[in-house]
């Protein structure tokens, strides 16, 4: 990506997040002003606090969030304080100080009963608490920044700054000989370094004028279940995929139900903001298991275990 002197200053929330520690890398390399705070320099919930962030900002990128799925079941109240209310107060300043907002959310806001990918426009649905919390702060950009807000939805995502699935697999594959993997859900494996490069993209085309607020899908294209995911990471880091067995979701019940379709429809990158959606999710898996920690993690992997 080319330095763009009009991009202005940039602000990532949640900037010790997985997502936002990717999204901060991207404006580095493209020499793109930028300042990274974390919840403890942050509360997105003190309208004060806020607007004194965002005042000198050109482009808003929230990455701050609960992401604790289970426990928003028993602390909604929580949950949505910072889901919720805490993006309506980043809403607000933006709104007040004309600057865009890229905010990340989930696929959690739908119902998760869909035979076909769910478009942008698809009737909303919660079927969990945290989904609640998260349709709340939707539903506050789209209110308050009909035009120089965007919603980015994401699901399933992994990266190298923080937990994930990719990640956990290949630490268990050191530690056991097979592993029962959910082949019942179906989502779309998402690079956080990918999804943070195409934020960056959508924040420019916004400056440009190219780039129309609301609602976009920011997920990777193709389509597979937590067992495909699992299979295709022992593939590609020289593990045998048949290691990994199909169970079903009824043999890890947890606390928040999770929707068993998660997958997403791309049209808006095309339509309103002029750009190509997210490559398939295994050139995106290729491409993260050979950076260095991934490919550190696979390496102790095949050391644990042989086959």
């Amino acid at each position: 990506m080319r330095t763009n002197s009009f991009a202005g200053r940039w602000l990532v929330t949640g900037a010790a997040g997985m997502l936002g520690q990717d999204v901060l890398s991207v404006l580095q390399r493209a020499g793109i002003e930028a300042v990274g705070l974390r919840r403890a320099d942050l509360d997105i919930t003190d309208p004060d606090a806020v607007r004194a962030a965002v005042e000198d900002a050109t482009v808003v990128v929230n990455c701050a969030a609960w992401t604790d799925v289970d426990g928003a079941e028993t602390a909604e109240e929580a949950a949505t304080a910072v889901n919720g209310t805490g993006v309506r107060v980043l809403a607000e300043a933006c709104a007040a100080a004309h600057v865009r907002l890229i905010h990340v959310s989930t696929d959690y806001v739908l119902p998760g009963d869909a035979a076909e990918p769910y478009r942008e426009d698809a009737g909303t649905g919660p079927v969990n608490a945290y989904g609640r919390s998260k349709l709340v702060g939707e539903q506050a950009v789209t209110e308050l920044l009909p035009q120089d807000g965007y919603v980015v939805r994401t699901a399933w995502l992994y990266g190298e700054h923080g937990p994930n699935f990719v990640a956990t697999m290949l630490k268990l594959a050191a530690q056991r000989d097979t592993l029962d993997v959910v082949d019942d859900q179906h989502g779309q494996p998402t690079w956080s370094k990918a999804l943070a490069q195409h934020l960056v993209e959508l924040g420019l085309a916004a400056l440009r004028g190219h780039a129309m607020g609301g609602i976009y899908h920011g997920t990777a294209s193709g389509r597979t279940t937590w067992m495909g995911l699992a299979r295709e990471t022992y593939r590609l880091s020289g593990l045998d995929p048949e290691r990994i067995r199909p169970t079903t979701s009824e043999a890890f019940v947890r606390p928040a139900v999770r929707p068993a379709f998660s997958v997403l429809a791309h049209d808006a990158w095309k339509e309103q903001a002029g750009l190509e959606p997210l490559p398939d999710w295994r050139e995106q898996l290729a491409q993260a298991l050979a950076t260095p920690g991934f490919a550190a993690l696979a390496k102790a992997a095949r050391n644990g275990r042989t086959g």
